[in-house]
């Protein structure tokens, strides 16, 4: 894997808080010139280091302010049953991030909706269809203390 140099680390964080900035803004704030910026960003982007670009929606605004996080527990472990999992969570829309964990439940689902009410017919309707689910464990937050997509480099 390629290392990153300094000047590759300020335009990942500049860009990390704000994706919109233009090369020619990057460059007046790093006190370069627009086209290394702009090399460096499309090598960035060739190497994977950058992945994507996104818009971060206000999930108030778009009425999904209920936020679970859901522990699933499998009742057998073995390789068709934990894929099968992992391809059927993929179409479920109300499920924003999934992880396969090490420990006491098998993965960790983060849910975003609009109501309790949305949030029991997803579970009803949605994930207890999944086969080999033996338990799942809801908890809903309270208050989002900090959230952020910004990695410390």
């Amino acid at each position: 894997m390629e290392q990153l140099d300094k000047m590759d680390t300020k335009i990942l964080r500049i860009l990390q808080k704000d994706a919109k900035k233009t090369t020619k803004e990057i460059a007046t704030m790093l006190n370069l010139t627009v086209s290394p910026v702009y090399e460096r960003i499309r090598r960035l982007e060739s190497l994977g280091f950058i992945k994507q670009y996104v818009a971060i929606l206000d999930k108030k605004l778009i009425n999904r302010h209920i936020t679970t996080i859901c522990q699933v527990s499998m009742r057998y472990h073995n390789e068709a049953f934990i894929e099968k999992f992992e391809q059927e969570v993929q179409n479920l829309e109300e499920v924003q991030e999934c992880y396969h964990m090490a420990g006491q439940v098998d993965f960790l689902l983060k849910i975003n909706v609009a109501s309790l009410d949305e949030y029991h017919d997803f579970v009803k309707y949605k994930l207890s269809k999944i086969d080999n689910i033996g338990v799942l464990n809801s908890t809903f937050v309270l208050k989002e203390i900090k959230h952020t997509s910004e990695f410390y480099i």
